[in-house]
């Protein structure tokens, strides 16, 4: 893995990967949801869209992808709370295609104001699909009450009316603020010549577009003193339901240590929950817990369809989970079976050129340093059974509790109630 900083200040991350004919190039935007203002709610998901919608040089949607489908190119972009990500994965040959594109789709693309009129529909659409869908809804509507009162609370989409107010002033004085080189990575894996793949990210991406502004977003501080509740209220014969507890950021020294908690918690299907709502109670079909990692926080979520009128057990049962592992701690053979999960895990997704250039990418552009797999797993593998004991009793207590619950109630208290750990 080689890294290095171009003059104009971007960065650039290479990873060649000889096991393989593909090349996946990856651009990481520092900026999200997180960083917008109510005004401009989903607008770093609406320039996402936008980059697609053509260029001075391929002037129209059509014309931009049939360049890439010609080539069967893998191509696709992501806005989340923090980053916008674009990626482009081709066959090797193919190489100076995949820079140019992207070099040009973010630098040149062309924002006209009737492609932004069109795309309003779509988007609107798009935020209709989610909230029409509990296994997507129930992630904004638990984030919305863990992190109450900052912008880590609103959803990446915005809202319908912050998308159909946007104008192409809104989202070029936005781009503009964000899209420059000093705050963006450029992460390259797969098959490639060191020497080739330099020349060619100086020959695309020889921009000067330096922010001389500071852009931060506002640091998350929890306020929370007792459970807390968010209630949608829908007409299902399935309850969606989600637990979370606030959690470590991307550099806490807990945030390893945390997701083995997660694992042995609800990351397999033997884990505690699983094999306790599931598999000798019956309550649900789904359940499982994940960690939500920020650079300045995080969040240890549940989640799991239930049988509406089995609710009341099944919270008793997920608390109580929660309950003895605060109490009575992890026993060293789910220590090792966390730790072998993750590093199994890990492995299997680093296989792909797409995934090695995230890996790298993301933890450069969020925090500024890069490790490799190998120095990660050493990091897991050095955590202790008192370590994840002490974690598990700071995380799960009372006041700590978040739940977002999808169905036909309207009434907290029932549930407020049944929030003790």
């Amino acid at each position: 893995m080689t890294k290095y900083k171009l003059k104009n200040k971007l960065q650039v991350i290479l990873t060649p990967q000889k096991e393989t004919k593909a090349v996946t190039v990856l651009v990481l935007v520092g900026v999200g949801s997180r960083y917008e203002t109510k005004a401009v709610a989903g607008i770093s998901h609406f320039i996402e869209h936008m980059m697609f919608k053509g260029t001075k040089k391929r002037p129209n949607t059509l014309i931009l992808s049939q360049e890439l489908d010609k080539v069967g190119a893998e191509f696709n972009a992501t806005t989340t709370k923090d980053n916008t990500s674009y990626y482009i994965k081709v066959n090797s040959e193919h190489l100076e295609l995949a820079l140019d594109m992207l070099s040009d789709m973010i630098f040149n693309s062309k924002l006209e104001p009737e492609e932004i009129e069109r795309e309003k529909g779509t988007i609107v659409e798009e935020i209709n699909m989610y909230e029409d869908n509990p296994l997507i809804s129930l992630g904004f509507l638990l984030e919305e009450v863990v992190f109450k009162g900052n912008t880590l609370s609103k959803d990446e989409g915005g809202t319908k009316k912050s998308v159909r107010e946007t104008t192409r002033k809104k989202m070029l004085d936005f781009k503009n603020k964000h899209y420059f080189l000093k705050n963006m990575v450029i992460s390259a894996a797969g098959n490639f010549k060191e020497n080739e793949i330099k020349k060619l990210i100086n020959k695309y991406f020889n921009y000067n577009n330096e922010n001389i502004l500071k852009i931060n977003f506002n640091k998350f501080k929890s306020k929370q003193t007792k459970p807390q509740i968010n209630l949608k209220y829908k007409k299902t014969e399935q309850i969606h339901l989600a637990f979370g507890f606030l959690g470590p950021s991307y550099t806490d020294k807990d945030f390893i240590t945390a997701n083995i908690l997660s694992v042995i918690l609800g990351g397999s299907m033997s884990s505690r929950l699983f094999i306790n709502i599931r598999e000798r109670h019956g309550l649900c079909y789904h359940i499982g817990s994940g960690l939500s990692v920020y650079q300045d926080t995080g969040n240890l979520s549940i989640r799991a369809g239930l049988d509406k009128n089995r609710i009341k057990k099944a919270i008793e049962l997920i608390l109580n989970e929660l309950r003895e592992i605060k109490n009575k701690g992890i026993t060293k053979q789910e220590l090792n079976k966390a730790k072998e999960y993750i590093k199994g895990k890990m492995i299997l997704n680093l296989e792909d050129s797409s995934s090695v250039a995230e890996w790298y990418g993301r933890q450069q552009l969020l925090i500024g340093e890069t490790k490799t797999p190998e120095q990660k797993i050493a990091e897991i593998m050095k955590v202790s059974k008192s370590d994840v004991d002490q974690v598990a009793k700071k995380m799960f207590q009372t006041k700590n509790i978040n739940l977002a619950l999808i169905g036909p109630f309207k009434d907290k208290n029932k549930f407020l109630k049944l929030l003790k750990i």
